[in-house]
């Protein structure tokens, strides 16, 4: 039956993969074809225990250089894969075409990434959109994403104030852009003494992510880790 329709299907409307644009074979699976979600690279082992990069240079222990120079709130952290190829145009699909169905698969990929500590969180907390953001794009990707990772969903955090979008400022100027950006809701103060789980589409610097757990530790979150689709990798060194 599911053969039949998928041949219906494109004969009728042509869909075309989200990612690749080519024709979808079997569009009732989905709106990025079987090829293209085989082509998603992952992020190989060793990764640093705390921010999930590569190992590939120098390092200390179990984490990256740059995570040994400066501590952090978040306790660990995990991708799918680098930010970059097939992975980029399916989180482009979600975030900026609205290809909503494209939050399940994604989330059951990170889960999966988050393997080393998804025993040992309680909730998923999706970073928030400013209100005036949210409206315009009528949903908040990271909200969608969380939704599908098998933990309650809790709103705990509030974006306070519209900031620039982080990928057009250099690496230097994400903290100073997100700091103050963030605050906990009346949900948010019920999680003092439990886990959390910090959920984005994409992890550049962590500046972000970052300014969300200070937000959550103040508030007596005992561990925050975070998972993203995709992170930019840095060099080590």
């Amino acid at each position: 039956m599911r053969s039949w329709l998928d041949g219906l299907i494109a004969i009728l409307l042509a869909p075309t993969c989200a990612a690749c644009a080519r024709p979808l074979p079997h569009p009732t699976r989905g709106c990025v074809c079987d090829a293209c979600w085989a082509s998603v690279l992952t992020i190989p082992e060793p990764q640093c225990r705390r921010c999930g990069d590569t190992l590939d240079g120098r390092f200390h222990g179990e984490v990256c250089v740059a995570c040994a120079r400066r501590p952090s709130p978040i306790d660990q952290a995990r991708a799918i894969g680098p930010y970059g190829g097939t992975l980029r145009d399916i989180v482009h699909a979600l975030k900026y075409d609205g290809r909503r169905s494209l939050a399940r698969p994604l989330a059951a990929r990170m889960k999966s990434a988050a393997t080393p500590f998804i025993a040992d969180v309680h909730v998923a907390v999706p970073v928030p959109l400013h209100r005036s953001r949210r409206r315009s794009r009528g949903f908040n990707q990271a909200a969608d994403l969380a939704r599908h990772l098998g933990l309650p969903m809790v709103h705990a955090l509030a974006r306070t104030r519209a900031t620039d979008t982080q990928t057009a400022l250099p690496a230097d100027a994400r903290h100073a852009n997100v700091a103050g950006a963030f605050r906990l809701t009346r949900r948010g103060r019920a999680l003092a003494g439990r886990g959390v789980l910090l959920v984005d589409d994409v992890r550049t610097t962590g500046a972000t992510l970052e300014a969300c757990a200070e937000v959550l530790k103040r508030a007596g979150v005992t561990r925050v880790c975070a998972v993203t689709a995709a992170r930019v990798e840095t060099p080590q060194g």
